[in-house]
């Protein structure tokens, strides 16, 4: 899944593109045509990285697939992904996120803090199933734009199919080397100056945060499925020091949301207008 998410003050906007794996694509008896989700993100999360306050996003996005294959489990935090190789047990392949800017213009209480441009992060995913119903997944990926740090997210999820049902709950780390957490959670003395609330500090490498996600997702139909979650992060070790979190923000950190998705067949035509 490929997406390209930014945030405009109080918005976030998203477009996500799912790309079916080789052995999808080479299943023994495929159904002709795809199935096309169409599907809306909502909800409120953190307005920069460390805030105490929440901000509005929105997150639309578009994924395909055989059509005849069950859709992959996919939990609402993970990283955009394209599963190069795909088994029952095992799923891997490349990995993107790209995040929008923090701007000192947007929020007052980062008055003097050097801005994050447009981050672009890249790398790869692995994905565990050593049991039926418990999935682990890790991330690892660098900063291109925005950060030229390296950062891992590992993540567990205890995923319980009942009827139309689909709950997951897990836990989450992140980590980050000392360039990326220096970039986000660092304070120059020119930036503690002009800011008046905050002390110069170095950000060294390790756990960002730890944290747990939750969703529950209701199928009421071929067409149409919702799902609602959860997720905490408490920002730890430098991260968690940062008087950008301290000072400024807080080491809480909540997102709440809500997806709305439906799906249709198509049998891969596009029928032009004639003239």
């Amino acid at each position: 899944m490929i997406a390209f998410r930014f945030r405009v003050p109080g918005i976030v906007a998203a477009l996500t593109l799912s790309i079916p794996s080789a052995p999808l694509l080479a299943a023994e008896t495929p159904s002709q045509g795809w199935t096309v989700t169409v599907r809306g993100n909502a909800g409120m999360s953190p307005a920069w990285e460390g805030s105490s306050d929440l901000s509005p996003f929105l997150v639309p996005g578009i994924s395909i697939r055989r059509a005849g294959t069950p859709a992959a489990f996919s939990a609402p935090d993970d990283a955009p992904s394209i599963a190069i190789f795909d088994e029952k047990w095992l799923r891997a392949g490349p990995a993107v996120r790209l995040k929008g800017p923090r701007r000192s213009g947007d929020y007052s209480e980062l008055r003097g803090v050097q801005d994050i441009d447009w981050t672009l992060e890249a790398g790869a995913f692995a994905e565990f199933w050593p049991m039926e119903k418990l999935r682990a997944r890790l991330d690892i990926r660098h900063g291109l734009t925005g950060h030229h740090g390296n950062i891992a997210d590992v993540s567990v999820d205890w995923v319980e199919r009942i009827g139309r049902w689909t709950i997951s709950v897990g836990p989450r780390l992140s980590l980050g080397n000392t360039s990326y957490m220096n970039k986000l959670f660092g304070v120059t003395p020119y930036e503690a100056f002009w800011n008046g609330r905050i002390t110069p500090y170095l950000a060294d490498g390790g756990a960002k945060s730890v944290g747990l996600t939750a969703a529950v997702a209701y199928k009421w139909s071929k067409e149409w499925t919702t799902t609602g979650y959860m997720k905490y992060n408490r920002l730890v070790g430098s991260a968690g020091a940062s008087p950008l979190t301290n000072n400024l923000g807080s080491a809480n950190q909540f997102t709440v949301g809500a997806i709305v998705a439906y799906s249709f067949d198509w049998n891969g035509a596009i029928d032009w207008p004639k003239f």
